[in-house]
């Protein structure tokens, strides 16, 4: 018998191996076992397939031990995984690495082992190899990364090897569960004293011990039926010591024993909830229930403020009514953490969350807890499609149309919607897009009658959608602030004093995005990448937004030496610095990326503004996605002409959908609001259909435009990168790669090969390679087939081994 063995890594297939005979009854697809690779590496690999077919281009190794009593990845997963790594050309390795949480992907990690021939420490030892060795005579084995804490790096391997070479010890590999789970003491009464008579004579002991008897009464005032409580919840309430409680628990009064307790704190409250279903709502809900009669999917397209959410709750509860699992899926984090206060009040503790900002050991929870049904709806950014759903009846796709759906680095690059709509497939589920700007694929395929479609087309209680207003962004002669024009410094103004509030996007952040020497034109540029660095105040530094890296501001020009340096275009912090300087009394808040780092911060933010400690919130991409704070009245976007200007076939999609959803923020609750657009292009069709809310013309607008250039949804695009330290390699690889692909399809469309819009990062030359396909599935398939081996093969030409290509399906 043997098995195909996923391991999480960068390997073209799955690696067989034999299956002992002891082990063939306990063998299943979906189970972890230990396997090496190489001379002694070890790794937990994801059976894949068992099967007799024995291969011939290498030796069989044996399994070494299998590490689960039960499948940690059920079939279902498995099939999701393998068209992923289909579709989007990538390895399953690739797409376990990202499936998995960190501590279900074990790795060995080298050991070293005290061997009994020796007695004590070899002599002649330099200091650092000393040290190993005592520690090694005194505990026996010890790893090379505790190793690594005794003895400085650069002298690490020098020191182990001098201690092998003495044959005082030997190097293992350890394959380790790093899970472990979080113990927390708890509490309990001693069994005799839950009879009542026995109570009422320790409440008479301890007459004499007020601070134990106040415990005690904590204690009793806290539990419930009889169980234990957690011991700093004890602490807490009756400020009791550590040292106390133990004193109880010697005296025969408490028990203390440590349990493994969930690591997972929702720290979002449960919002009252929400009234009934308007009369509109309840017409939406009963058109796609019956558009899913027809389609498996179906669109939701609910103009800001039109109240999808209520809609998506009444149909998560009719799937749970009927034992179906729900995944909500969001764009972003933030957005997770702002509808779980809606969703707890409905759901309680059936409702899990699951997101990159959890730990190792939180998600490995989360994991369990989805396999065993606990968590009856689960919400979450991409990342929770990964989880190990038994019975999904629904799938909730929010906000539909965001970018932030697709990955970008690191493999796999999928897209979440569209995979999410594959993975119903495979539970034979249902799904719902929500937007209120859809993206133009949903769209054309509602057109094609391939979803279903259900529009909202006016807002919740029939509150009126904003007024939007363009402001010529030269109108800043006299203001205060460079970026900010005397309009909408008014209307800030104006807005505060009725007691509202005000949000501003500006979809850059950091403080300047480029510096300038007014003499020479000097940009300073960072010098791991082609492109400028951004100054960020908060840190006083340069940063680059591609590879992190750090430098000093500079205070003279390294190339003509004039002081004449200038901040150009502004960030989310010089705008938060100016309106802090011209309203110093208002409170402002800044969501950007750098002020939302720390765990609960987000949330933190955002109760803030919801009960209106923060007059005015300044915000990247953050602040436009579907978030719903009710006493906003003016919504400012400073640079619209920004967002109409980047090379990209999708630059009227990204900021058509980027405009009208920041101007879904404003007067959500009264209808009382407005949107000041910053502009030099008041005339530009997109800004007119926002004014307008107008999404047919739009949608009309741009499909005749794509059409006429066939990019998608009249093609499929297929980018095809290359990286390499040198340029010419990186450009040879890209041309040689083109060249052999025309060889097999002459009639292909192709854009480049040429340098990329950022031609250097992180000191690696980058050249892309643009495929236009027509769309013809059996056509894709084989051009697809061909491009596997091309990225396989290419790197293996000569003096091109270290070149990287990978390919990028649907690039977004």
């Amino acid at each position: 018998m043997f098995a195909d063995i996923i391991l999480p890594l960068h390997l073209p297939r799955p690696l067989t191996y034999g299956v002992p005979l002891e082990m063939q009854d306990q063998l299943a697809v979906g189970k972890r076992v230990e396997v090496s690779l190489g001379r002694q590496k070890l790794y937990a690999g994801i059976v894949l397939k068992i099967h007799d077919q024995k291969p011939e281009a290498y030796a069989v190794k044996p399994i070494r031990n299998i590490l689960d009593e039960f499948p940690v990845v059920n079939e279902k997963q498995l099939a999701l995984w393998q068209w992923i790594a289909d579709y989007y050309l990538c390895n399953l390795g690739d797409v376990m690495q990202a499936a998995l949480p960190a501590h279900l992907k074990l790795m060995s990690e080298s050991l070293l082992v005290w061997t009994s021939a020796f007695d004590d420490v070899p002599q002649g030892l330099s200091d650092d190899a000393f040290m190993i060795a005592e520690a090694l005579l005194i505990r026996k084995q010890i790893t090379i990364g505790e190793a690594q804490q005794l003895v400085q790096s650069k002298a690490l391997s020098r020191a182990v090897n001098e201690v092998l070479e003495t044959g005082a010890a030997i190097i293992s590999e350890l394959l380790e569960e790093r899970y472990k789970p979080k113990l927390e003491t708890f509490v309990y009464l001693e069994a005799r004293y839950e009879q009542e008579t026995e109570l009422i004579n320790l409440f008479n002991q301890l007459e004499k011990k007020p601070k134990q008897l106040a415990i005690l009464m904590s204690f009793l005032n806290l539990r419930k039926d009889k169980t234990g409580i957690a011991a700093k919840e004890l602490s807490k309430q009756s400020n009791a010591t550590t040292a106390q409680m133990k004193s109880m628990a010697a005296a025969g009064i408490f028990v203390l024993k440590e349990q493994a307790t969930d690591r997972v704190m929702d720290v979002a409250n449960p919002e009252k909830l929400i009234s009934d279903l308007s009369e509109v709502q309840l017409e939406a809900k009963a058109s796609i229930e019956a558009q899913w009669q027809q389609h498996n999917v179906c669109l939701l397209q609910g103009v800001t403020g039109s109240g999808k959410t209520h809609i998506y709750i009444d149909l998560i509860q009719k799937a749970i009514a009927e034992g179906k699992q729900v995944l909500f899926l969001l764009p972003e984090i933030a957005l997770t953490t702002h509808i779980l206060s809606r969703l707890r009040a409905y759901f309680g503790e059936e409702l899990g969350v699951y997101h990159s900002k959890y730990s190792n050991n939180e998600r490995i929870e989360i994991w369990k807890k989805v396999a065993g049904n606990k968590y009856k709806v689960v919400i979450g950014a991409r990342s929770a499609l990964w989880l190990p759903f038994r019975e999904l009846g629904l799938i909730i796709v929010d906000e539909e149309h965001d970018s932030a759906y697709k990955q970008v680095d690191p493999p796999p690059r999928f897209h979440a919607r569209d995979s999410a709509i594959y993975l119903a497939g495979i539970h034979k589920a249902k799904v719902l897009l929500g937007s209120a700007t859809p993206s133009i694929e949903t769209l054309h395929n509602v057109q094609k009658k391939k979803y279903g479609f259900v529009a909202l087309k006016q807002r919740h209680n029939g509150v009126s959608l904003p007024e939007i207003i363009p402001v010529n962004a030269k109108n800043t002669q006299g203001a205060l602030s460079p970026v900010l024009t005397l309009d909408l410094l008014s209307g800030i103004q104006d807005t505060i004093k009725e007691g509202k509030q005000v949000i501003l996007f500006q979809n850059k952040r950091g403080y300047a995005p480029f510096l300038l020497c007014g003499s020479c034109g000097f940009v300073p540029q960072c010098k791991n990448c082609d492109v400028s660095l951004t100054y960020h105040k908060a840190t006083d530094k340069l940063h680059c937004h591609y590879c992190g890296a750090k430098s000093a501001p500079i205070k003279h020009c390294p190339q003509c030496g004039n002081a004449n340096i200038s901040a150009r275009t502004f960030g989310t912090e010089k705008i938060e610095e100016d309106l802090q300087r011209i309203f110093p009394h208002y409170s402002i808040g800044r969501m950007d990326w750098d002020s939302m780092r720390t765990k609960g911060k987000q949330v933190q933010l955002m109760d803030d503004f919801t009960s209106g400690k923060i007059n005015i919130l300044v915000g990247t991409q953050m602040v436009v996605k579907g978030l719903d704070f009710e006493n906003v009245s003016l919504v400012g976007i400073l640079s619209a002409d920004n967002l109409l200007s980047f090379p990209d076939f999708r630059v009227h999609e990204r900021a058509f959908q980027m405009m009208e959803q920041v101007s879904g923020r404003a007067g959500r609750q009264d209808g009382k609001g407005r949107v000041m657009i910053q502009t030099h292009k008041a005339t530009h069709p997109i800004i007119q259909y926002v004014i307008q809310h107008d999404l047919k013309s739009y949608f009309q607008f741009e499909m005749a435009y794509r059409q006429q250039f066939a990019y998608p949804p009249f093609s499929k695009l297929i980018k095809i990168v290359f990286k390499h330290k040198d340029q010419k390699k990186a450009g040879q690889g890209a041309f040689l790669f083109a060249e052999q692909l025309l060889q097999v399809f002459p009639e292909l469309k192709l854009l480049g090969p040429a340098e990329a819009l950022v031609p250097r990062v992180r000191n690696q030359y980058v050249f892309e390679l643009m495929l236009k396909l027509p769309l013809d599935n059996a056509y894709v398939s084989q051009v697809k087939q061909q491009l596997g081996l091309l990225v396989l093969s290419i790197p293996k030409e000569k003096g091109l081994s270290a070149l990287q290509v990978f390919a990028d399906v649907d690039p977004f």
